[in-house]
């Protein structure tokens, strides 16, 4: 840099200098694809599903099989639940296929799942929708009645107070939300005063929705609302701030890693297919799923569940974490479907293994996506940097002057130091160079996702 010494930037400034930093230099690494989804996750009838209809698309079959349990978990309705501790969990599910780029065919999976799920519920496709624009926007899908008091007059003169129903609300709550273009709901997110992050993740717990907003009066109870969401890896790395991570909506999410998988120059032969003998079975799982009841495990699913709940509970430090905070109540909520899909009142050890298969997938999506940061982008990008660096390391006026062009805080970069020791990522050296001894920052062996998927 030429000329008079940079100043540092004000905080509001700092993001986007990290974001062109990051992905003008390389910072974002690209670790491994994930494995190939176990065949466990193909169980029952989801797993027919994708057989049938997999040889006619390019579609991913980890996208079908995801979308139709997500869509399937929608139409059935907020009437099973399987309990965790004090908190009940009903069959929606939030999922997102990310995709390498615009030609992962995450909308024609989707638009298959779809049609066939439309086959046994006409009045279910009128609940899917997109286009999220705001909390209130949200709500008012799945409003509950709206009342008003309004004065009771007689001869002019106010007798008492009566309520009046202004708006019926509506009586169907179920709403699947599919999103093809997630990005622009994370812009959503950022404006100032949206309360759409809030009311999604109130959405994935309880279903029971309010805005603080003092003007709007709707609200909604028992609201029964799955997401569906498309966006490609880059678009969501710029996207998802740490913020998101770690306030819970990212976790509240299941990520998949979706491509292409063939090509078909000519399609394929939907027409071809005879979809009676599996609509006749996705009816009456329909039917079956859409009854009340608790669901639980059976002797055999409990032993298996205390095997791998500490797996599961285990948590592990960062982005990763942050956005796999909740694997036992997603690993459960996806053995429910299972069940349901297979007409059975309790989950067993089948249809855990086969949600276990899933989430696994899930996982390794995550660690394809943040396994190699901390969240912080001032701490990825001097990770990024200490990589590259290798052995002969980097020192603070390094950090300061060569990687951030002393355009961030040296504060800023101290904590992120501290940060990235704390999470066993790097670490300081002391060492001489035939004068006074000097500190380095090296990397420590073996990066974050190998950490992780070891500890896994």
């Amino acid at each position: 840099m030429t000329g008079a010494a940079a100043t540092p930037m004000d905080a509001s400034r700092i993001e986007h200098f990290m974001d062109e930093l990051r992905w003008a230099h390389g910072f974002v690494e690209v670790p491994q694809w994930p494995d190939p989804m176990g065949e466990a996750a193909f169980h029952g009838l989801a797993g027919e599903f994708v057989r049938t209809l997999e040889p006619h698309t390019e579609a991913d079959p980890v996208a079908l099989l995801v979308q139709f349990l997500a869509e399937y978990g929608n139409v059935i309705g907020r009437k099973c639940y399987v309990r965790v501790e004090s908190d009940h969990h009903y069959p929606n599910l939030f999922v997102v296929l990310v995709g390498q780029t615009a030609k992962a065919r995450k909308g024609t999976s989707e638009r298959n799942v779809r049609t066939v799920i439309k086959s046994v519920s006409e009045s279910w496709a009128s609940r899917v929708m997109s286009g999220l624009a705001s909390g209130e926007g949200l709500i008012w899908q799945v409003r509950d009645p709206i009342e008003r008091t309004e004065p009771v007059k007689e001869k002019g003169r106010v007798t008492g107070y009566q309520n009046v129903i202004v708006d019926e609300g509506v009586s169907d709550k179920r709403l699947m939300i599919v999103e093809p273009e997630l990005a622009r709901l994370f812009r959503v997110l950022e404006r100032e005063g949206s309360t759409l992050s809030a009311l999604i993740r109130e959405a994935w717990d309880s279903g029971d929705l309010r805005s603080l907003t003092k003007n709007s009066p709707a609200r909604a109870t028992n609201a029964h609302v799955s997401i569906i969401g498309h966006i490609t890896r880059e678009e969501l790395l710029r996207a998802m701030t740490e913020v998101e991570a770690a306030n819970g909506f990212g976790n509240r999410f299941l990520w998949f890693a979706v491509r292409r998988s063939k090509l078909l120059p000519r399609g394929g032969k939907w027409d071809s297919i005879n979809w009676a003998p599996f609509l006749r079975k996705l009816t009456l799982a329909v039917d079956f799923g859409a009854r009340p009841r608790k669901m639980d495990l059976d002797a055999e699913a409990w032993e298996y569940w205390d095997a791998v709940y500490l797996d599961l509970a285990d948590g592990k430090p960062g982005m990763l974490g942050a956005m796999t905070a909740r694997a036992e109540a997603q690993t459960l909520r996806l053995a429910m479907l299972y069940a349901l899909l297979d007409l059975d009142e309790l989950i067993r050890v089948p249809h855990l293994e086969a949600a276990l298969a899933v989430w696994k997938y899930s996982y390794q999506t995550c660690q394809w996506l943040w396994g190699q940061r901390l969240g912080d982008p001032v701490a990825d990008a001097i990770m990024a940097a200490l990589r590259r660096a290798g052995d002969k390391g980097l020192t603070r006026t390094q950090i300061y002057s060569d990687v951030f062009q002393r355009h961030v805080p040296r504060e800023r970069i101290e904590a992120a130091l501290i940060a990235l020791a704390g999470a066993g990522l790097a670490r300081a050296e002391k060492r001489s160079g035939g004068g006074r001894p000097f500190e380095v920052w090296v990397p420590v062996s073996g990066d974050y996702a190998q950490k992780a998927q070891k500890a896994h």
